[in-house]
Order: C-alpha cells, then sequence, then structure tokens
C-alpha cells in the first residue's frame, strides 16, 4: 500500500490509469471488476483472496471477481503494456531504470498460497 502521496492525488492518479486501461474491456462489468480488484489488492485488506476483496468492494460474493479472472475476455500483456507506458511518462527518464523488487514481502502462515520457507532479500536470511 503506498501511503506516501496525498489520497486525493494517489486517487485521482489511480483513475487515470483505470481510464488508461479501460478500453480493455468489452464490457463495463469486467472493467469495474478490474477497478474493485486493484482497489483491494492496493488498499488495506489483509488477507488478499477473493472473499476479502469482494467485501472490501461492497460485493455480496466473490463471484464476479472470480469471473473476471477465469472467464473474462482480457489481454494480459496489453495491459501490461499500457502500465509500462503509464510508468514510463510519469516516472520515466531517458536514462532511468525501474527495479521492482517484492523480495522483501514476508508471507505469514501454513495454508496460504505461497507460503513456504523463503528468502527474503531485506531480511537477509531464510523465513
Amino acid at each position: 500500500m503506498i501511503d506516501d502521496v496525498p489520497a486525493n492525488e494517489w486517487e485521482q492518479e489511480l483513475e487515470e490509469l483505470f481510464l488508461q486501461v479501460g478500453h480493455r474491456f468489452s464490457r463495463v462489468e469486467p472493467r469495474r471488476r478490474m477497478r474493485d480488484c486493484v482497489r483491494g489488492l492496493l488498499g488495506p485488506v489483509g488477507r488478499k483472496n477473493s472473499w476479502q476483496l469482494a467485501e472490501f468492494a461492497g460485493h455480496s460474493t466473490p463471484d464476479g471477481l472470480r469471473h473476471l479472472l477465469a472467464k473474462s475476455q482480457w489481454e494480459a500483456d496489453e495491459i501490461r503494456d499500457d502500465l509500462q507506458g503509464y510508468v514510463a511518462e510519469h516516472l520515466g527518464a531517458d536514462d532511468g531504470v525501474l527495479i521492482i523488487d517484492d523480495t522483501g514481502f514476508l508471507k505469514k502462515g501454513i495454508t496460504s498460497a505461497g507460503v513456504q520457507r523463503q528468502y527474503s532479500g531485506t531480511a537477509g536470511r531464510p523465513h
């Protein structure tokens, strides 16, 4: 979660990004679900599973979000390219490099997907 930018500025930028990728979805329902899913993933949701994301978005069930991820027709590569263009436009410099390192996220529990003994670059030891 990013919280060092004023909330209204963060919301405006997120809306701009949603508008830029929204045309990749053929109908309004998947566009709304995509927005809800992304907001949940970036928001203060404790566990990032479909039930909690749906609850955060105000949905009564996770069926719509699950449909978006499993059955809706959209091209992840095209959305990735749109996102890359957005990031380059807002953060880019001709000689700049962006490195994303997610190794510092320590997973908790034993039943969540992807939880196993792991190396964390920021912690410097296996967890």
